[in-house]
């Protein structure tokens, strides 16, 4: 008895462990390309346009995004209200705070990045990249810092809609992928249907 248990544990196990790490390389194909293209705009933009200048279009955040708007595209976290809402909700706090308390980077960088999570919450726009926008305001560079509240609309605004109108495209491609989800009541319905 306990010789038939134990093979009918493994057999479970075993599919369990195989249903969860099958490779889905459709799936992987278009985030790699999603993403590519929209940093690649980005980057793009940046080396073309603002090499010679103070201007920064890249910022880390971004890369976390990708992520989320082109990896996980059914994800709450990754629509475009929380996409396009949380960077700029998070770089208005971030360069904020870095105004108020430009000196005492222990309190500035904590306080940017908590006060950005309760107003995204408060927003209904929580996209966990907008903590490290919110931070690099901050914490920032001499380049950043001199952007000031333009920060927010440049490299952050332009950004996340470069990102965006990336994901938009390519999310939508085959019929297996649809961006953005509609959420209706405790479900969540994919767009068009």
């Amino acid at each position: 008895m306990p010789v038939k248990r134990i093979k009918r544990t493994y057999r479970k196990t075993k599919y369990v462990l195989y249903k969860e790490t099958l490779v889905d390389f459709t799936e992987h194909f278009w985030a790699f390309i999603g993403s590519f293209v929209g940093m690649g705009i980005i980057a793009f933009l940046q080396y073309k346009t603002f090499s010679n200048t103070d201007m920064v279009l890249l910022i880390g955040s971004f890369g976390a995004s990708c992520v989320l708007v082109y990896g996980v595209i059914q994800s709450p976290l990754a629509q475009p209200r929380n996409l396009i809402g949380g960077h700029v909700v998070s770089a208005l706090v971030g360069v904020t705070i870095q105004k108020l308390i430009p000196d005492i980077l222990w309190i500035a960088a904590p306080l940017a990045v908590s006060l950005s999570i309760v107003l995204m919450q408060i927003t209904k726009t929580l996209h966990p990249p907008g903590g490290a926008t919110a931070l690099i305001a901050a914490t920032a560079s001499p380049q950043i810092k001199s952007l000031g509240y333009f920060y927010v609309i440049s490299p952050v605004l332009s950004g996340a809609l470069i990102l965006l109108v990336t994901a938009l495209i390519f999310n939508n491609l085959t019929s297996k992928r649809s961006y953005p989800t509609k959420k209706i009541g405790k479900r969540q319905l994919t767009k068009g249907k």
